[in-house]
């Protein structure tokens, strides 16, 4: 495993969230807590709501312990894995990721040669492309997160997979699955015995999607492959999920971002033949949302969710 070499260039061709939900008053991006054990042998450390802070898994079997996600930054990094070494024993550590952004994976450092560290090829070579811009990003978002992503090293994995991919823990089976381009463009989920799912941030409970469309830095987020992602996963029909934030739930929270998402492609495609602007549409877009959807938190992504279908959409 290499550490993966930070461009000079990055604050040149840092991608920018402008519009998106200001963190800067938010607690500071922290992974607390005791894990919590949402199905036999699969624990979850709770995002408790907190910005920038995702639900933690880890995955206990007879012979090996998966983590799935880090927190952001080194000292995430070490508290989840002091977490896993409590569960784990004397089994052996694999670390996987969801996908590359910060508050996911940019603690792997702490697992360097505590653990196997696996996950899809594309969201290495993701990684290699934005995972600088992408710090600096972070950093700008207010002092207590640049705090935590001081002393940051990205690493590459040891194992990286096309397609598909099993890990046997012992009597418990991961399976890896690539189902990007979506949230971004490599995208993983991991199921556990087809019964356990976590998804990143295809979906999350109560909380508009995260919609990463910062052209032209980054616009790879693809809605219309979401949907059908989506689709895909509740066809799975697991009997827990576990959003990249928010509540441990079930197969319903796939189903309410998918009508999101289906509600907004409409929208964007009625709108742009109609003759509206980007701008035109989103703000119409947002503002029915927001009635829609009145429970949902962080509302500041709908316009990024509009622009992404808008572009997407043709006029007929």
């Amino acid at each position: 495993m290499c550490a993966i070499e930070q461009s000079s260039s990055a604050a040149s061709t840092e991608p920018t969230a402008q519009g998106a939900p200001d963190v800067s008053d938010a607690p500071a991006p922290i992974v607390t807590g005791e894990p919590v054990e949402v199905s036999d042998g699969v624990f979850v450390i709770p995002d408790r709501r907190v910005e920038l802070v995702p639900n933690v898994g880890i995955v206990v079997g007879e012979k090996a312990v998966l983590v799935v996600d880090t927190g952001i930054g080194p000292r995430n990094g070490a508290y989840v894995l002091e977490q896993a070494r409590r569960l784990a024993g004397r089994r052996r550590l694999y670390l996987t990721l969801t996908h590359f952004h910060p508050e996911h994976g940019f603690g792997a450092q702490a697992f360097k040669g505590a653990a196997t560290i696996v996950y899809n090829r594309g969201q290495r070579d993701e990684l290699h492309r934005k995972g600088s811009a992408y710090l600096d990003m972070f950093k700008g978002l207010g002092p207590h997160i640049a705090a935590e992503l001081e002393g940051v090293d990205l690493v590459d994995p040891d194992v990286t997979y096309d397609g598909r991919a099993e890990i046997d823990l012992g009597g418990r089976t991961a399976v890896l699955r690539t189902v990007g381009p979506a949230h971004t463009a490599s995208d993983q989920t991991v199921l556990i015995d087809d019964r356990v799912l976590f998804g990143g941030d295809l979906f999350e409970t109560r909380i508009f999607p995260i919609t990463p469309y910062f052209p032209p830095y980054d616009a790879d987020v693809d809605g219309g492959r979401w949907i059908t992602v989506l689709d895909r996963l509740a066809a799975l029909d697991p009997e827990i999920v576990v959003p990249g934030h928010g509540e441990v739930t079930d197969v319903s929270v796939i189903r309410d971002v998918r009508d999101y998402f289906t509600y907004i492609q409409d929208e964007a495609g009625r709108l742009r033949a109609a003759g509206a602007s980007a701008d035109e549409a989103a703000e119409a877009i947002d503002k029915d949302a927001r009635i829609r959807w009145n429970t949902w938190e962080r509302p500041e992504w709908i316009g990024f969710a509009a622009r992404t279908f808008y572009e997407a959409a043709t006029t007929g």
